[in-house]
């Protein structure tokens, strides 16, 4: 297992517990984007971009906890993490479980340091934007 995927799957240990406090594992300048979620912040670049970024998608929900469900190594650079996401809708009450919850995280990274993160609300996106067979597909 590469130290990459190590340091991404050391991330998820305080996401499942619905910590997302810690950004020592990002790199100053990272570059942040939501795709697919109605009303998603703009991408964006460095910490203060990726805090704001995330506070704006985590206050529109109540103990939202994200957990990974399978970790794919795609290159030496680039981990793509196959998640579902839990909470309720803070306006809306709507609950996540009740609608599809399976979304993709792309996580690139150089020197120990995630340089780029992506969120993709649907996985059939992430996996149409990086080029790879839908699940269940055949390589």
């Amino acid at each position: 297992m590469s130290s990459n995927l190590d340091l991404v799957r050391s991330i998820y240990a305080d996401w499942e517990r619905g910590d997302f406090s810690r950004a020592d594992w990002a790199d100053p300048q990272i570059e942040f984007d939501v795709i697919g979620f109605v009303g998603a912040p703009e991408p964006t670049k460095g910490l203060a971009g990726m805090a704001q970024g995330s506070r704006s998608f985590l206050t529109a929900w109540e103990d939202y906890r994200v957990e990974a469900d399978e970790y794919r190594e795609l290159d030496s650079r680039r981990m793509l993490v196959l998640v579902h996401d839990s909470g309720r809708g803070s306006a809306s009450g709507v609950d996540l479980a009740s609608i599809k919850g399976e979304r993709a995280m792309l996580f690139c990274v150089r020197g120990g340091k995630v340089m780029r993160l992506v969120l993709y609300w649907d996985r059939d996106r992430a996996f149409a934007d990086l080029g790879l067979a839908p699940e269940g597909d055949a390589p």
